[in-house]
């Protein structure tokens, strides 16, 4: 049992867990701003349910068409100062939320955000793949996942002991807490993150086509498939909030609360899940995946039509907790997967099209999603259920593409 735990140990160069920590404070503001985004929009500052949702999903809209330049440039000039670039209009952006009073402005700030998140993606995923040594990249890409989400439920639930509808005042703290992360994490990156990539290498990066990516075929079917799970299953993450608020009465206190569970299940789960993914095929995996999330998303209407307040919060937070396991499994393999699918000489554009894969998610799931609500919201989650089986059977289906040498979680071996 003591060598099992002593396993565990991540074991990452510097440099990464110096990149990490920076993304934790990122991940912290984030988490401030995340649940109660939908809610400050349309509860606080009058904006319709479905115009609110579409303003959450121009970040995304706008990181579908930053994302693809975004590959490029980071493979020509380096995945470090595109970074450092993302973070400056992540923190403008966010700080901007402050002065939203009319839908343009929320647009207006969205845009901003969502080039920044457009360039953010590709160049933090690349620094991780080009600095972790080939063995070791599912932990790498396991342990971002599990101090992003540590990063995320902090902040939530810290968000949800400061913000209230009744002080809308407190919601511009929420903004101002997520800029000044960016510009703490833009410093540590800076400081302590060096360019991985030479002259010489960002020199033979293919010039700036797609094409090469575009023609792998099971690589798109992996982006595709992704996609399908970021809209079905991720995207609720910004739906719940405003469902639980105003169709089962939990309070943004309680909100925060839920969400802190869903983190500390996956700061404690993640690397021992992808611990015991090692030999294991990566596409079962991610049949497993689809299935749990669904079960939760049958669960969710439960909370308004059965139960109300604390009790709904805590079958959320059940629900959540549930979750967060089948985000554990996607952590094992996503990041990883891609990476040992990428041309080493095209890294940046292959992180790009994947984080596309997120960014169309995020940007349908809010946009139908705010509508769906509207519309039936019970409703939306059996949608969302019936979405992930299907990606389920479609993971099954890619897996006699994968080539062989992917096809299974690599197993590190001893130092």
């Amino acid at each position: 049992m003591r060598d099992w735990f002593r396993s565990l140990s991540p074991q990452l160069p510097r440099t990464v867990q110096t990149l990490q920590l920076g993304g934790l404070a990122n991940a912290f503001g984030n988490g401030v701003t995340l649940p109660f985004a939908l809610i400050y929009l349309h509860n606080v500052q009058g904006i319709g349910l479905g115009t609110a949702g579409l303003i959450l999903a121009t970040n995304a809209v706008v990181s579908i068409v930053a994302g693809p330049l975004s590959g490029t440039l980071v493979d020509r000039l380096g995945g470090q100062r595109i970074l450092a670039t993302a973070l400056v209009f992540l923190a403008v952006g966010y700080a901007g939320y402050a002065i939203v009073d009319t839908p343009w402005k929320g647009f207006l700030v969205a845009a901003v955000t969502g080039i920044g998140n457009g360039f953010f993606w590709p160049a933090q995923s690349t620094l991780i793949t080009q600095l972790t040594p080939a063995a070791k990249r599912h932990t790498a890409f396991a342990m971002q996942r599990v101090v992003m989400n540590l990063g995320v439920g902090l902040g939530a639930l810290v968000g949800g002991l400061i913000a209230t509808t009744s002080r809308p005042a407190t919601f511009d703290v929420l903004w101002f807490v997520n800029a000044a992360t960016f510009v703490v994490y833009l410093g540590v990156l800076l400081a302590r993150v060096p360019e991985p990539a030479s002259p010489e290498a960002r020199a033979a990066s293919h010039g700036g086509s797609y094409g090469p990516v575009l023609r792998d075929r099971t690589f798109m079917g992996v982006v595709a498939l992704n996609t399908l799970f970021i809209f079905a299953g991720m995207s609720g993450f910004e739906l719940l909030p405003v469902y639980a608020k105003n169709e089962a009465a939990v309070t943004e206190t309680m909100i925060g609360i839920v969400f802190f569970v869903n983190t500390v299940v996956i700061v404690l789960a993640q690397l021992p899940v992808t611990k015991a993914s090692e030999g294991h095929r990566r596409m079962r995996i991610l049949g497993l995946l689809g299935v749990l999330w669904a079960g939760c998303w049958l669960l969710v209407p439960l909370a308004g039509l059965w139960v109300t307040g604390a009790a709904a919060a805590l079958l959320l937070a059940v629900v959540m907790a549930v979750f967060g396991v089948g985000e554990c499994l996607h952590g094992a393999v996503q990041g990883p997967l891609v990476a040992d699918l990428a041309d080493p000489g095209l890294i940046g554009r292959y992180m790009a099209l994947s984080a596309l894969s997120w960014q169309v998610g995020f940007a349908l799931g809010p946009a139908l999603g705010g509508f769906a609500l509207a519309a039936s919201p019970s409703g939306t989650w059996l949608a969302a259920a019936a979405i992930c089986i299907a990606a389920s059977a479609a993971a099954l289906v890619l897996e006699r593409s994968l080539p062989h040498a992917v096809r299974t979680t690599s197993v590190p071996q001893p130092a």
